[in-house]
């Protein structure tokens, strides 16, 4: 797989709104820990906890549908807050009550018009498990995270599945090639 493609992942969540005094607030989990995720049948991918360890300094924004033009916060701003539990990537958004599109996409998630997230990542460490039965395994350890976002329809890019099926495709030639070559063997031993 390509490194230096930036995959995206996405989930259902909780987000919540606050109207905290003066600031309107989106929060919830934009990833969860040890939540194995089918890809595509018989493929499957799931974040360590210390996935992102060092990669919550980085300069992170909040996006709304991935799109760079619509920022709702960044972190080294103090717009943007960002913390790692037990259960996943948290995060909190400071709405700016000036830009209608963060106003906009606040009032969508408060009367639940809007639920998911999704967040935007290079992918810097992981194990591969190719199980008995046939199916993979990607256990992503470390990541290089570049945005997270709020999202009406999150779905895995198409250039990160992309990029998973050819390693998957070539798992599958390979073990085939393997069973062929066990096969030759056999013969010629009868």
């Amino acid at each position: 797989m390509n490194r230096e493609e930036i995959q995206t992942r996405s989930l259902q969540s909780e987000l919540k709104v606050r109207g905290e005094t003066e600031q309107k607030v989106i929060e919830g989990y934009f990833a969860v820990f040890n939540a194995e995720t089918e890809l595509w049948k018989g493929a499957f991918e799931e974040l360590e906890a210390r996935a992102f360890d060092k990669t919550l300094s980085n300069d992170i924004r909040a996006l709304i549908n991935h799109d760079t033009t619509l920022v709702l916060g960044r972190n080294k701003a103090g717009t943007l807050e960002l913390k790692v539990d037990s259960r996943g990537l948290w995060g909190r958004i400071v709405i700016n009550e000036n830009d209608t599109d963060a106003v906009n996409i606040y009032e969508r998630v408060k009367r639940g018009d809007v639920s998911q997230c999704s967040f935007g990542f290079n992918i810097l460490a992981e194990e591969t498990d190719y199980r008995d039965d046939g199916t993979i395994k990607w256990r992503i350890t470390e990541v290089d995270l570049h945005e997270v976002s709020v999202c009406t329809f999150p779905a895995y890019a198409e250039t990160g599945v992309q990029a998973r099926k050819k390693d998957y495709a070539s798992f599958l030639e390979k073990r085939l090639e393997h069973k062929k070559l066990n096969l030759k063997e056999r013969l010629k031993i009868c």
